[in-house]
């Protein structure tokens, strides 16, 4: 009898820690574009356009520091040798036309010099090449809805997969209950309030072209280590697109203000292989739109 007991709980605490290591594990995938606390720079850049964007952000900066100096200093520099003291009489001269020639030819030089690397970038932002993928992206308060339509079937035939994706913990406090829904999900309390309960799954190294609009006010779709950002504004469908180099997790927000619960409708995107998000897809049609690295666990029965 008490052998008997020690094995069934043996058995039972063996089928707990089995289930609890499956829910922490059943996303392989690396969490790759999150914030970090105390974080300087930019999330890692994991597409073309985000790297040019990063780019582009350095030598601009290196450009208004350069000019932020020597204004800075002209300023001083100015302040001290022409004060009242040094100069009891003030000049009189009106103008100097060697020097207006050059302030505002340096400036217009400038404009022309970031605009020539700028607008590449930019035009290349906003004009998609042909799309692997669709999505239509629509915010409301204070939730994302992802629709994927003409999705190919078994039978070749196409259907359209829609769902809803919320911030994991609806109370919008971390505690225990929350925290279990996190592991259960498969991450853990340093996610909270950047984790929700879907994710829009898209394929590594594809065309992902991102429709997005707005159900009731403006809302933001922002993924920085993707390089997106766009309003879904309501009556409009504005248009963003990526294509992922790398497989993980990634988060985003929401970006404009939209109501009292804006700072939670966080974004979730999951880039897997191909083989993977056919597999997602597959499932997500039967009604499971959750996407799971690994394969859910089998109940085994036990020996007489």
């Amino acid at each position: 009898m008490r052998l008997s007991t020690l094995l069934n709980g043996f058995a039972t605490a063996s089928a707990g820690a089995l289930l609890a290591t499956t829910a922490m594990a059943q996303q392989s995938l690396e969490i790759v574009g999150h914030p970090v606390a105390q974080g300087m720079g930019f999330q890692p850049a994991v597409t073309e356009v985000a790297r040019e964007v990063h780019d582009l952000d350095h030598m601009l900066l290196i450009i208004i520091t350069v000019i932020s100096v020597f204004v800075t200093g002209l300023l001083a520099w100015v302040m001290w040798r022409y004060s009242a003291k040094r100069n009891p009489n003030p000049a009189s001269f009106t103008h100097n036309s060697p020097l207006e020639v050059a302030w505002t030819i340096v400036p217009i030089v400038i404009l022309v010099f970031i605009g020539a690397f700028s607008l590449p970038v930019l035009y290349k932002q906003m004009e998609p090449p042909a799309a692997d993928l669709v999505v239509k992206v629509v915010g409301n308060q204070w939730y994302w809805n992802y629709e994927y339509p003409d999705v190919k079937m078994a039978d070749d035939e196409t259907t359209t997969l829609a769902f809803d994706s919320f911030l994991i913990g609806s109370d919008l406090v971390l505690n225990a209950d929350v925290e279990a829904q996190l592991v259960a999900a498969g991450y853990s309390k340093n996610e909270f309030l950047l984790a929700t309960d879907t994710a829009m799954v898209v394929p590594v190294n594809k065309n992902v072209v991102v429709q997005l609009t707005g159900a009731d006010v403006i809302h933001g779709w922002m993924m920085p280590a993707l390089g997106v950002q766009s309003s879904a504004v309501p009556g409009r469908l504005n248009q963003v697109w990526f294509n992922a180099e790398k497989e993980g997790i990634y988060f985003g927000q929401c970006s404009a203000l939209c109501g009292k619960n804006h700072a939670y409708m966080p974004i979730t995107v999951k880039v897997v292989s191909q083989a993977a998000y056919d597999a997602w897809v597959l499932k997500a049609q039967g009604g499971d739109v959750v996407f799971s690295a690994l394969p859910a666990p089998m109940d085994v029965a036990a020996a007489d």
